[in-house]
């Protein structure tokens, strides 16, 4: 880079004698048949200057702008291709926890479903043990109703039972009997060791 600034300065400097140098011989010949010649160096001499002003701008100014646009090129290009990783990242991520959501849908539901045939099966078992509860509780209050209804019947049975007694023995019942068999009872009584 020094190099090509030392250059450039050598034809700065080098135009610009060129310039001083065709400008003297002009004034100095003063006119006539020289004049096409002076003319052709003042050409000459304006070509150096613009060919070294044009070197001077694209070889001095321009160079930092083109490398500071590469450089932003560059800087735009890695931050796209960063930004294009990261994006196909989360697309793949994305993509896996939609295959991941499928399987995982698939695994719900089958739990469900065994849940469900489960607690199906849990209830049918509990409604058939209340269902045999039931049973055996109107079983055993059939029974004690029966046995209810048996005793009430004994008592009814004994309850008539003694009352026809009853009316027999007052139909037969005299005076006479009924004190042959006080008499009876008392002899009984007396023969028994006390």
């Amino acid at each position: 880079m020094k190099a090509a600034l030392r250059l450039h300065d050598c034809l700065v400097v080098f135009a610009g004698s060129l310039l001083l140098g065709a400008t003297a011989l002009g004034s100095e010949q003063g006119g006539g048949a020289a004049e096409p010649k002076i003319g052709m160096y003042f050409k000459w001499v304006h070509f150096f200057i613009l060919a070294a002003l044009f070197y001077w701008v694209f070889g001095r100014l321009l160079p930092p702008v083109f490398r500071r646009n590469a450089d932003d090129i560059s800087s735009a290009i890695r931050k796209a291709a960063a930004v294009k990783a990261e994006a196909e990242k989360r697309l793949q991520e994305a993509a896996a926890k939609l295959a991941n959501l499928e399987n995982e849908v698939a695994k719900f539901k089958a739990q469900a479903q065994q849940d469900a045939a489960a607690e199906l099966e849990r209830l049918r078992a509990a409604t058939q043990l209340d269902l045999e509860k039931v049973r055996a509780a109107a079983k055993a209050e059939m029974e004690a109703a029966e046995r209810a209804a048996r005793m009430e019947l004994k008592e009814l049975a004994a309850k008539l039972a003694v009352d026809g007694a009853e009316s027999l023995v007052a139909q037969q019942m005299t005076p006479a009997l009924q004190q042959a068999m006080i008499s009876s009872f008392v002899q009984s009584l007396e023969r028994r060791p006390n």
